[in-house]
């Protein structure tokens, strides 16, 4: 703070140095002249948020200082008798502000000083009425700024200066350029700025009052001719609604005649309906009548019946009585003969007396023989279809051929109710045998109907308790081993069975 203060006051005797370097000023009109410019400048810019405050002291010391500066200014300057045009004012302080960036702190009004380090947009912004106050009031700032102009436009401050600006130059811009400079008549370029910006808002306001106008007629006539469009569809809707309410009034008249001659129908059928109901309940009561009349004879029927029943089996019971001690004596009489005569029991029959030649007895190995293969399940069928046939089966080799991804529980339960299926269509003896040597106590099973579930004792497999079964059979009684281990299979046939693949087991239970 104490820098910019001292600054200012270095600035302030030197203050008339850069008016005299320039030549051709004439010295700024002093007293009114110099306060209605001010006064202008503060009209248009004294609005601007916290710096206007500030603005206005600043442009108070300027206008000091532009006072005094006033004295030794050439003849040549000029005022405006109008505020600055807004399009030039914003000109200017934007190129004021291009140019602060090339003088230094101490070469600023105190007012600006503070924007100083701000970028150009943002000193426009926010410093540009203490700008503007700096330029109009502060001769020695406003010839600084000059000097940064001309090296930033030589040209056009070069054309304003010697009173011949471009034709094709922008006339905001070369008002700007004329108010910083103020060359001889730099009022009368701001004045035809001014007015050519006035001119040409209001050709563009114009323009766009002529396109808004012809915007409005356009819409006008959309508008008409939407409104006659309307109208035209409402005469329709009209129309087309007064027929349907036409209609409407026909199928009204139409129900309400329907209606009419329904009630009429229904008032006939209950009419009916009671001489119906009437009737009906005359023919339930002749009914009823009817029925409890044939009730009482059917139980007259019922009695006489019951006597007579009695009646008969009293009779008949002596008669049998008669005819059941008759045979009784027949009996006795017949056995005590057998007794005194000492008769054998009869073995042989008057037919076994004739000679002739007897057929041979089928085996299971003449089966066998038939042509059916291996594989056919017709082929146990005909083994089971032998007298007293005893049917063998090895459990889990069966269930671990046909389904082994099964937990043996399931295997055991499936392969029981299959074989209880096929001992009731056979009427054979069917055998279920499990290898039970690794159990350690009995499993709990309910054996199904007409199929022997046995387990094999601790210690022996059950292939072993097959051959023991084998064995067991009286010689010349039908035998099938079912069984897919060969050592099995080998040994029951040498015991006199007949062994069959697991596979054909699977291939007959699968058909039922």
């Amino acid at each position: 703070m104490e820098e910019r203060t001292g600054g200012d006051e270095g600035e302030r005797p030197g203050a008339a140095g850069p008016a005299e370097a320039a030549p051709g000023r004439d010295p700024a009109p002093a007293g009114e002249d110099r306060h209605t410019q001010d006064e202008h400048i503060g009209d248009r810019h004294g609005a601007d948020g916290d710096g206007a405050g500030r603005d206005t002291g600043a442009g108070a010391a300027a206008e000091g200082r532009g006072a005094a500066a006033g004295q030794d200014a050439g003849p040549g300057d000029e005022g405006l008798d109008r505020p600055l045009p807004e399009k030039v004012r914003r000109r200017v302080v934007a190129l004021t502000s291009d140019a602060l960036g090339g003088l230094t702190i101490a070469e600023l009004p105190a007012p600006v000083r503070q924007y100083a380090r701000f970028t150009p947009a943002r000193r426009a912004k926010f410093g540009g009425n203490a700008m503007a106050a700096g330029l109009e009031n502060d001769p020695v700032f406003r010839s600084r700024i000059a000097l940064r102009l001309r090296e930033q436009l030589p040209d056009l401050c070069g054309a304003v200066e010697e009173g011949a600006p471009p034709p094709a130059a922008d006339p905001v811009d070369v008002a700007a350029v004329a108010y910083v400079l103020r060359p001889a008549g730099w009022a009368k370029l701001v004045a035809a700025a001014g007015e050519e910006a006035q001119r040409a808002q209001a050709e563009r306001a114009g323009e766009e009052a002529q396109r808004e106008l012809a915007r409005l007629r356009e819409e006008l006539a959309q508008a008409r001719q939407a409104a006659r469009d309307e109208a035209e569809r409402a005469r329709q809707e009209t129309a087309s609604l007064r027929k349907e309410l036409e209609g409407t009034h026909r199928k009204l008249r139409s129900a309400q005649a329907d209606v009419r001659r329904g009630e009429a129908a229904v008032r006939k059928l209950q009419a009916e309906l009671d001489s119906v109901r009437s009737a009906a309940s005359a023919d339930k009561a002749a009914a009823d009548g009817e029925a409890r009349r044939l009730k009482s004879r059917l139980a007259e029927a019922e009695s006489a019946l019951e006597s007579a029943r009695r009646s008969a089996r009293e009779g008949r019971s002596v008669e049998d009585m008669r005819v059941r001690l008759l045979l009784d004596t027949v009996l006795d009489a017949a056995q005590g003969l057998r007794r005194e005569l000492a008769l054998p029991p009869a073995q042989s029959r008057p037919a076994d007396t004739v000679e002739a030649v007897e057929p041979g007895r089928m085996s299971p190995k003449d089966v066998a023989a038939r042509a059916l293969s291996e594989t056919d399940p017709a082929l146990l069928d005909q083994l089971l279809a032998l007298p007293q046939a005893h049917l063998v089966v090895d459990g889990y080799n069966v269930t671990k051929t046909g389904y082994p991804a099964l937990p043996l529980e399931k295997q055991r339960l499936r392969l029981l109710g299959g074989l209880a299926v096929l001992a009731a269509q056979s009427g054979a003896e069917v055998t279920c045998v499990f290898d039970g040597a690794e159990l350690a106590a009995p499993v709990l099973l309910a054996p199904p109907r007409g199929v022997r579930v046995l387990f094999s004792q601790p210690g022996q497999t059950a292939d072993e308790l097959i051959r023991r079964l084998v064995r067991a059979e009286p010689p010349g009684r039908p035998v099938v081993v079912v069984s897919s281990d060969r050592e099995v299979a080998d040994g029951c046939a040498a015991a006199g069975a007949r062994p069959v693949a697991s596979a054909l087991l699977l291939r007959r239970l699968s058909r039922t």
